[in-house]
């Protein structure tokens, strides 16, 4: 999606609302955040992230803080107290997530300003996303270890990198529209719902808010990051690769699954201990 554009929706999700033959007048997508995102995002630890790369790849990322370390100053702006390394003027797309009641809100726009205390954004794009597939958790401080987070990079999937994928209920998607901006969504089933061949990933599409801010983007541009989360060590997956969109036919035995898609790995990395939080699963209400 472009604020610059005329309507929400850019060619790319056009085009996928017309493939999926459903669609949305996106109504509720604004220029602007209203109080209660900008009070929601207020309430957040944790910040979902996607950036673009100088090489244009998208970038998916997860920040930290004390509640408050995101907060914003006018209705058109986001400051989020954690280090990016983002130049000016670049693409970005952050999605809140509270596990805690599955509430998620999204909001897209460029870096207007970065210093030693964050980041600044100028917002052009603010709306909320349905609660489903999202698994009820509580999260708290990681106990205090002192240990750096130790970083490895891989061609394809690792053997680590597969055993984090086959457990993982939840993953979040970083995709981006060429000139039309950057943007992460959450993707969420139960543990397996991803399947994996060799270094390939089949991920099921299920009913949404029919925006297909995720699917278009890749109509324009395959290239694609992922992150996963684990919940109970802190460790963090990256991958990036090219995404191919089934439309119709078989759904890979998928139940529920509307389409799928198909992820081609190229690359990744994993941080251990990454991030300071840890998520308590609930029991499901």
């Amino acid at each position: 999606m472009s604020a610059a554009m005329d309507g929400p929706f850019h060619p790319g999700e056009l085009r996928a609302q017309q493939l999926a033959g459903k669609g949305s007048s996106g109504g509720a997508i604004r220029s602007y955040m209203p109080e209660q995102h900008r009070e929601f995002f207020a309430m957040l630890p944790f910040l979902l992230v996607a950036t673009v790369e100088d090489d244009g790849w998208p970038r998916a990322t997860v920040l930290s803080g004390a509640p408050g370390f995101v907060h914003s100053p006018d209705p058109a702006t986001l400051r989020v107290a954690a280090p990016l390394d983002v130049p000016v003027g670049s693409r970005i797309g952050v999605l809140g997530l509270d596990f805690s009641t599955r509430r998620r809100n999204r909001a897209n726009g460029v870096i207007a300003q970065v210093d030693g205390a964050g980041f600044t954004i100028d917002v052009g794009e603010s709306f909320g996303n349905c609660p489903k597939y999202i698994r009820l958790r509580d999260v708290v401080p990681a106990a205090e270890t002192g240990a750096a987070a130790a970083e490895g990079s891989f061609e394809g999937i690792s053997e680590q990198a597969r055993d984090m994928l086959a457990a993982a209920d939840t993953l979040f998607v970083a995709t981006t529209g060429g000139q039309y901006g950057a943007d992460i969504s959450h993707r969420g089933g139960a543990p397996g719902f991803v399947q994996m061949d060799g270094d390939t990933l089949t991920v099921p599409d299920y009913a949404g808010n029919r925006y297909f801010n995720t699917l278009g983007n890749m109509l324009i541009d395959d290239r694609v990051a992922l992150l996963v989360i684990d919940y109970t060590t802190g460790d963090v997956l990256h991958l990036q690769g090219r995404a191919e969109v089934q439309w119709t036919g078989e759904t890979a035995g998928l139940p529920g699954a509307e389409r799928l898609w198909r992820l081609q790995v190229e690359r990744g990395t994993l941080r251990r201990g990454a991030v300071p939080l840890r998520w308590r699963p609930r029991p499901e209400e």
